[in-house]
């Protein structure tokens, strides 16, 4: 099974400029899913696909390999991902004629994932006839219980309303946030399709402390925390 690891990397981010090389524990952001990605043997080449020349320069830096640039209307705020996926897949039909059967996205945002979590997607990927495989972890809110939304008539309501009384989050059925920690795709289904729950989907299960999604200063902050504290187990 070919598998390739790629991190998709836009130089602009209005919720904490230069994000991605902002240093965090000593070494840009994205170096640590760079080096995650290059730890799994089974991932053969680790790809950074950015507009931005400077987060290539550092990309290579780390290892990373960053064969095209992506274009400016691909990299944009409201850019859907998935055409930057199908970007980098569409390379390589135009240089090698042919697919590798798996994608393997590894953000740059979730930089306390371990590698362990890549092979443990690479692993439910494998045993599954599957389209993709997402990361998890424990919910924060529950539709069902404790996420509420606006009626019509100015009230507010569950999200979902449950057939019976739920008295306790514990009542509720179980539901969990999606993560940025990893996605295992297999690559046709991202050039024929639009969205990921179109296909076979399974997800695995990953730690609170290991995914941490940074979109602002704040997470930012709270990812330094939880990085000190590891270390501090080490």
């Amino acid at each position: 099974m070919e598998v390739v690891g790629f991190i998709f990397a836009r130089g602009g981010s209005k919720g904490l400029p230069g994000k991605n090389i902002r240093p965090l524990g000593g070494k840009p952001l994205i170096a640590w899913s760079i080096e995650h990605a290059l730890a799994v043997k089974r991932i053969g080449r680790v790809i950074v696909s950015t507009d931005s020349e400077e987060i290539a320069v550092v990309a290579r830096e780390y290892g990373a390999d960053v064969p095209f640039i992506r274009p400016a209307e691909l990299a944009r705020d409201d850019s859907p991902e998935w055409l930057a996926w199908r970007h980098a897949l569409n390379y390589f039909l135009n240089k090698d004629g042919a697919l590798p059967e798996v994608m393997v996205s590894v953000p740059a945002t979730a930089p306390l994932r371990l590698p362990l979590d890549i092979e443990n997607c690479l692993d439910e990927y494998e045993k599954n006839d599957i389209d993709m495989v997402i990361t998890v972890t424990d919910a924060h809110r529950s539709p069902y219980f404790n996420m509420v939304k606006n009626n019509a008539d100015g009230t507010v309501g569950l999200v979902i309303p449950p057939q019976s009384a739920i008295a306790r989050r514990q009542d509720a059925p179980t539901v969990y946030d999606m993560t940025t920690v990893a996605y295992v795709v297999r690559t046709e289904f991202i050039l024929t399709h639009n969205t990921t729950f179109e296909g076979r989907v399974r997800a695995v299960h990953v730690p609170m402390e290991r995914a941490i999604d940074i979109d602002t200063l704040s997470d930012f902050q709270i990812a330094e925390c939880l990085l000190n504290i590891r270390n501090k187990k080490l």
